[in-house]
């Protein structure tokens, strides 16, 4: 479903400035896939996860996205190919919109609008319906403004926004990092359910190592621009935070990169 083929970015080239954040990378993920991706802070988790959303070029190699390639697709033309989250709560939804507008517009993403009457009644059932997995009693609240919702509310209606369409590849972007640990571990459960539900191609980036370990069939570790790690299956299951440092360790061979990423 995703082919990441040999990239490679680099920021201010030729000054002072210069930093390569991609180092030649990568990643094939299946259809279904649900992989997790950790590294320390500039190890180009986020780079890769932009390069693939298209918010910029790559310098060289490939992206492809169900067979098609989409290196040189514009951001706004990749969108309906991709769902994504950001990592701040305030993006991804409307604040001065309801809650059933917000969905009615990410429902009709891609589509050719019309004069017709905005949201009919059996939409907004569905809606209802489809807010009930979140389990905050946003089914409750249809036509409350979105800039009423605490932090992780908006976060995990943005979380359902993306998903609505069914997205070919699904984008997380640290999308718990701005949530209190509770919050944070239901929006966690949250995206598991409809990762599973719908068998959504995704890719998750977080700081979270224990998060990074519980979720997802796949891991990925990136360290100075490059996939230093990437195990699966029963490897994976039996994963450990030791494990995953020893074997950071051993890539990176040195102990200073292991407390970067922990401190990071």
């Amino acid at each position: 479903m995703l082919e990441v083929q040999d990239i490679y970015k680099t920021f201010n080239p030729g000054t002072v400035n210069e930093k390569r954040a991609l180092n030649g990378v990568s990643v094939t993920l299946n259809d279904g896939d649900f992989v997790t991706v950790i590294g320390g802070n500039g190890a180009g988790k986020s780079t890769l996860l932009n390069a693939i959303a298209g918010v910029w070029p790559v310098d060289r190699g490939a992206i492809l996205i169900d067979g098609q390639n989409v290196t040189r697709l514009p951001e706004h033309k990749r969108a309906k190919f991709i769902g994504r989250v950001f990592q701040d709560p305030m993006m991804g939804t409307a604040a001065s919109m309801q809650i059933e507008e917000n969905l009615a517009l990410a429902a009709r993403r891609g589509e050719s609008r019309t004069l017709r009457a905005g949201i009919t009644k059996a939409e907004r059932e569905t809606y209802r319906e489809l807010l009930k997995i979140l389990d905050l009693g946003l089914e409750d609240r249809l036509t409350s403004k979105v800039g009423l919702l605490s932090g992780g509310q908006r976060q995990a209606l943005t979380l359902l926004m993306a998903t609505l369409k069914k997205p070919k590849l699904l984008l997380l972007d640290e999308h718990t990092a701005a949530l209190d640990p509770k919050t944070a571990a239901k929006v966690l459960d949250t995206t598991e359910k409809i990762v599973q539900r719908d068998r959504l191609t995704t890719l998750m980036i977080t700081h979270n190592m224990r998060d990074a370990i519980a979720h997802g069939n796949r891991l990925i570790m990136m360290y100075e621009g490059r996939v230093a790690i990437d195990v699966s299956g029963e490897e994976k299951r039996k994963l450990t935070v030791e494990d995953l440092l020893a074997k950071f360790g051993q890539v990176s061979g040195s102990d200073e990169a292991n407390d970067k990423l922990l401190l990071s």
